[in-house]
């Protein structure tokens, strides 16, 4: 199947959907269990194939009955096509999903058991249950070419769903936004990667994506078939939790993700597990409860400011962090909000800060708008700040970022260069490095400057030229004129008005 055949394939499942009553989050959630049990049945498929030609035994996860293709026979049909809707229907809802609810014995039967413990067939009408499976029954997932196109589909769907607001767009960070931070943390393939509110995954896919691009001939077949080890994810929402597991693993990649709050760990003496690369995006306008607030070093209820806690302490000794922070973390004077400023700079080193313009989060903002105003904050755990690299990123051509004008990732290529040589001057303390890091949109601010400013560190670019437009002269001229001759008739009115007076 092609793109085009692919994409005409999810708009019929989506109206079939759509004609059922379910709305876009029903449609992603539907489909996202469908293909995950999908692509379950054909990689077993290709697990029992190698363990047959190398004569060896393989137990499946999923029992035959209860695996995709083989429903049909379950209620006594040798195909999709002659299985009764009905029966189909009550088999899955009654049989299929009870089962996978209870799946145990092995962390990968119990991973199964945690996605499906919320989920529940929405589909109302059997006839147009049946035929999303009669649609879907034909993807294979083993095909390489067939896996490419459904990955990209999928992302353009989790898009969609930011677009259209609600809960959905907390799932989803602007991709441009995502693989800006991926290349500026370069993440390398023995470090472990975590998000910590992963949302879709998107975090966890760029990264794999970036290190199988970058390193992927260097790789041995061992170390390739490694990587997924290496990649952890938490979410709290069960919805976004399913998005991310089928999102990953659209990509090739098995990561460890979790269903978990993350502010429920404990990271006043010291987390069990730390990462060696934290990127994410944690939930902006969030209020901690008590008992989560009894978790953090320094009680805070703003959930932004907890995550910037958390990531501070999850983050390995000489590891690397990227993380989306609304302004107001960077700004706010008040009292915590200093206290977690002033520990970050004094543990870690900050050593970029990217200002984004209003309306980079218009695309998924899920109350509508123009959405928050946020900066990339990165920083290395271990060694204090000494000085901070600045971009202040301007939508080109003068247009502001909005729904219809959303973020693309040449507008951030200026910025990656001036990163670029600014992490040169890091890496040689070559000064013609640090002069090519600095330009209108880009400075640097020492940490001397910073203590001054009560460890304020929103970005205020002092390269901006400040253009005031005088008018000509001609109508400098006119204008006085215009209100000399005003001041003239008020002058004459009033003394007329004096003139009549007794």
């Amino acid at each position: 199947m092609d793109r085009t055949q692919f994409a005409s394939l999810i708009e019929q499942i989506y109206e079939i959907m759509r004609r059922d009553g379910l709305t876009l989050i029903d449609y992603v959630e539907q489909l996202s269990w469908i293909l995950f049990l999908k692509l379950l049945d054909d990689e077993e498929k290709k697990k029992e194939l190698l363990h047959y030609e190398s004569e060896s035994s393989y137990t499946p996860l999923i029992e035959k009955k209860y695996r995709f293709s083989n429903w049909p026979s379950a209620v006594g049909a040798k195909n999709f096509e002659m299985a009764d809707a009905e029966k189909l229907k009550k088999f899955v809802e009654e049989e299929v999903l009870p089962y996978l609810r209870n799946l145990s014995g092995s962390p990968e039967r119990e991973k199964i058991a945690e996605i499906f413990r919320n989920i529940t067939l929405k589909i109302r009408d059997p006839h147009n249950f049946k035929e999303i499976l009669l649609k879907i029954k034909d993807i294979d997932f083993n095909n390489p070419e067939d896996t490419h196109i459904m990955s990209q589909l999928y992302e353009e769907t989790l898009m969609m769903m930011g677009r259209e607001g609600g809960a959905a767009g907390e799932y989803y960070t602007p991709r441009p936004v995502v693989r800006f931070m991926v290349k500026v943390i370069d993440p390398k393939p023995n470090e472990t990667i975590f998000d910590p509110f992963c949302g879709s995954g998107g975090f966890l896919v760029e990264s794999y994506r970036y290190i199988v691009e970058k390193y992927g001939d260097k790789l041995s077949l061992e170390e390739y078939k490694s990587l997924s080890k290496n990649f952890y994810g938490q979410e709290l929402k069960p919805l976004a939790f399913l998005i991310a597991t089928m999102n990953t693993m659209l990509h090739g990649l098995q990561a460890n993700i979790v269903l978990k709050d993350t502010f429920s760990e404990n990271i006043i003496s010291g987390p069990k597990e730390r990462y060696k690369v934290i990127l994410t995006n944690p939930p902006f306008g969030g209020k901690l409860s008590k008992n989560q607030k009894e978790n953090l070093p320094i009680p805070v209820t703003a959930s932004e400011l907890a995550a910037l806690q958390y990531v501070m302490r999850k983050v390995e000794p000489g590891g690397r962090v990227g993380i989306v922070l609304p302004d107001g973390v960077l700004s706010n004077i008040t009292k915590s909000y200093v206290k977690v400023r002033k520990e970050l700079v004094e543990k870690n080193n900050v050593f970029a800060i990217v200002s984004l313009p209003q309306g980079v989060f218009a695309n998924i903002s899920p109350k509508g708008g123009s959405g928050p105003k946020a900066s990339l904050l990165f920083f290395e755990r271990g060694k204090p700040t000494k000085e901070i690299w600045y971009y202040e990123l301007v939508p080109p051509n003068g247009k502001n970022y909005t729904r219809a004008n959303p973020i693309k990732y040449e507008d951030l290529k200026d910025a990656l260069e001036k990163f670029e040589a600014w992490r040169k001057y890091l890496e040689t303390g070559d000064k013609k490095w640090r002069k090519k890091a600095i330009s209108e949109n880009s400075w640097v601010v020492s940490i001397e400057e910073i203590k001054e400013n009560d460890y304020d560190l929103s970005a205020r670019n002092p390269n901006k030229k400040l253009t005031v437009e005088y008018p000509a002269p001609e109508e400098i001229i006119a204008s006085l004129e215009e209100k000399e001759r005003k001041i003239v008739e008020l002058l004459g009115e009033i003394k007329s008005i004096l003139g009549e007076k007794p």
